[in-house]
């Protein structure tokens, strides 16, 4: 116990004396070869929602020698809850740049089934991120990365593959298997968007 006090103690002091440009550095991470978001975050104990809205980031892919924020600040927290806003509001596809729209068969899937280990082929842990908003798409038609408006279901990042999504199909993401029953299998347009 007197070891955590006095660990407290001095971490207080180092804090209180460092400059506002170290606090800066300790505050971002440069992305190295290889890193996903998912990787990234576990590096720095924080989920990968909290990292993207902490980043503005509105898309998966990152880019070695790319900054980002790892520690929450004032600012975060207000561009997080504009975030949050601005992907709750349906009207929202008037501002989008759509590059194509496509009509494909839709089925759903979920990260809590026997052998499913919940991450996704770009990184994306499903079972520690149950809002995330993906979908399982084939590659040689919608890339992985690509962020899509999908009929009914919302925005979404093209996250994840699948051994039967061929063509024009998708599987889109759900936290539990009942809302996965409930979209069944269906018809539905997507937006591609840039």
């Amino acid at each position: 116990m007197k070891k955590h006090i006095v660990t407290i103690i001095f971490t207080v002091v180092l804090l209180i004396g460092s400059t506002n440009e170290s606090f800066a550095a300790s505050s971002t991470y440069k992305v190295k070869k290889g890193d996903t978001l998912y990787s990234i975050a576990e590096m720095h104990k924080i989920t990968v929602k909290e990292l993207k809205a902490w980043n503005g980031m509105k898309s998966n892919t990152i880019h070695p020698n790319q900054k980002l924020k790892v520690v929450k600040t004032d600012t975060n927290v207000e561009k997080q809850s504009k975030t949050k806003k601005v992907a709750k509001t349906p009207s929202r596809s008037d501002d989008d740049d759509v590059v194509k729209e496509i009509t494909v068969s839709a089925s759903a899937y979920t990260a809590n089934c026997n052998g499913c280990s919940g991450i996704t082929s770009t990184g994306i842990n499903l079972k520690r991120n149950p809002d995330a908003k993906v979908i399982a798409v084939d590659p040689s038609i919608i890339p992985l990365g690509t962020k899509v408006y999908v009929e009914g279901y919302g925005y979404a990042i093209a996250g994840d593959t699948g051994g039967s999504i061929k063509g024009n199909k998708i599987d889109v993401f759900f936290p539990s298997k009942s809302e996965a029953y409930k979209w069944g299998r269906k018809q539905v347009k997507i937006k591609i968007l840039k």
